[in-house]
């Protein structure tokens, strides 16, 4: 009974948070499909009377986020998939094959991982302009790739650190060479893990703004998170439009982050019985 007792105060903190987390949500839905009318008469907070879609699609049409949205998606489930891939790579050699110098090795990706974007803004742009990438989709792909590889590659070389050598010396012992062991143990048994650094990249590449801002000015190469912002400091938008706005460059973040919701929460579940 106390233990029960205990619980509530917790329970009661979790949904004031999810509360908080949600509402603001909401209020960005709820303005998204009122009209300006409604909205100047009754504010921010009053429910619509119908559903005024004209926002949307005005706003689908001025940014054409058709082809952002499939920018965006193309460089933030190519980050991951690459990310994840490269993380796996310097993790098995990190914290399976023991490489000399490995704790200066973790340390150098530990730094990369904490350089702020604005000291590598000018590095990145002249390099893709001397290799002639500037302006593409693929500039971006491979920066962010190796920058979210190096936080990867510390969460990876952490888990496969502690990886049991009785099973790595069994395979060995049974004739597999170093690829057969990696592919065919040490990713299977890491796939939880895996597929949360596959969830978290794709997000935190979609909610990027800094340098695909720079490194891609044409429209038709811009992300839905660049359009947001020229569209913002360009052009002068009502209310509701803006809230549309706003509802067309989560929303996709939020269906993704459903879809793959059961493999985030096993990934940590297991992590954490670990």
């Amino acid at each position: 009974m106390t233990t029960a007792l205990r619980r509530y105060p917790v329970l009661i903190a979790l949904c004031l948070a999810a509360l908080f987390m949600v509402v603001p949500f909401l209020i960005v839905l709820i303005n998204a499909v009122k009209s300006p009318a409604e909205y100047s008469e009754h504010g921010p907070l009053s429910l619509p009377k119908g559903l005024y879609l004209d926002g949307l699609k005005d706003f689908w049409q001025r940014v054409d986020y058709g082809q952002k949205l499939f920018n965006s998606v193309l460089i933030s489930g190519s980050v991951a998939a690459l990310a994840a891939a490269l993380s796996v790579l310097n993790a098995y050699a990190i914290g399976i094959g023991r490489i000399r110098g490995r704790t200066w090795v973790l340390a150098f990706f530990v730094l990369a991982n904490m350089l702020p974007q604005e000291a590598l803004v000018y590095p990145i742009y002249y390099l893709s302009k001397q290799v002639g990438l500037y302006d593409t989709r693929l500039s971006v792909i491979i920066v962010f790739t190796v920058i979210q590889a190096a936080f990867g590659t510390y969460l990876l070389s952490s888990v496969l650190g502690q990886f049991p050598r009785e099973i790595l010396e069994a395979a060995r012992i049974d004739g597999a060479n170093k690829w057969q062991v990696l592919w065919r143990i040490v990713v299977p048994v890491s796939r939880p893990t895996i597929g949360v650094l596959l969830v978290f990249f794709f997000i935190w590449t979609w909610n990027e703004f800094l340098l695909p801002l720079v490194m891609l000015i044409s429209n038709d190469n811009q992300t839905v998170s660049v359009a947001l912002g020229v569209l913002q400091g360009q052009r002068l938008m009502d209310a509701t439009m803006t809230n549309a706005a706003a509802l067309l460059g989560v929303l996709p973040a939020i269906v993704f982050f459903l879809v793959f919701q059961r493999t985030l929460t096993r990934g940590i579940a297991v992590g954490a019985v670990k």
